[in-house]
């Protein structure tokens, strides 16, 4: 989601600028009006941002050298504040990766990020004060590719999207430790590379 909280900014990371730009929404004219921008890391290629339900932060996946970023965001001036990098990968890979798509949990507690490659969800546990990550775990997504991932409206499963393999796997996701389980169910299907739930709910 582009939006920020609030619906005021509009957020987009740029993977090839290696920068997130913002843009004010002016809804009375119909217009977007530039605003403040961060740069990142070179060839780091941020690709998709999340903000946390309740708390002025955000967390940007940056697809080129596999890492989320946690930002402080400024819901008044729409700016974003780097606090801390980490990688989506385990220390002992070391093969090639691409990190894809990131989610927050509905309860703010956890984030989980895609890795294509290691085929993984890494997942990050939030600091209630501080907004910042720590790791968990990285769980497989028993496919290939996983280019896409969602939550369910209220968070109790996960669906993996595994480009790759033609697959969609379905987790249980604990809401006290983050981490999935597979429920055994494999959704077999061409090339998954989005999924959206109504918004009617389950």
């Amino acid at each position: 989601n582009p939006f920020d909280p609030n619906g005021r900014f509009i957020i987009v990371p740029d993977k090839a600028l290696d920068r997130i730009f913002t843009f004010r929404i002016d809804a009375e004219n119909g217009k977007l009006i530039a605003g403040p921008s961060v740069e990142t890391r070179e060839s780091s290629g941020p690709r998709h941002v999340v903000f946390h339900p309740d708390k002025p932060y955000a967390y940007v996946v940056n697809e080129l050298d596999s890492t989320v970023t946690t930002y402080r965001h400024d819901a008044k001036q729409g700016e974003l504040m780097p606090l801390q990098i980490l990688p989506t990968l385990p220390a002992t890979f070391t093969a090639n990766n691409r990190a894809s798509e990131i989610v927050i949990t509905p309860s703010g507690r956890f984030v989980y990020a895609s890795n294509r490659g290691h085929d993984s969800i890494a997942i990050f546990a939030v600091d209630p004060i501080t907004g910042m990550l720590a790791s968990v775990c990285w769980e497989s997504t028993e496919g290939k590719g996983p280019r896409f991932f969602a939550l369910d409206p209220i968070g109790m499963f996960m669906y993996a999207a595994n480009e790759n393999s033609d697959t969609i796997v379905t987790f249980r996701v604990n809401p006290e430790t983050g981490k999935l389980s597979p429920t055994g169910q494999i959704i077999r299907t061409g090339s998954p590379v989005c999924i959206v739930f109504s918004s009617g709910g389950l």
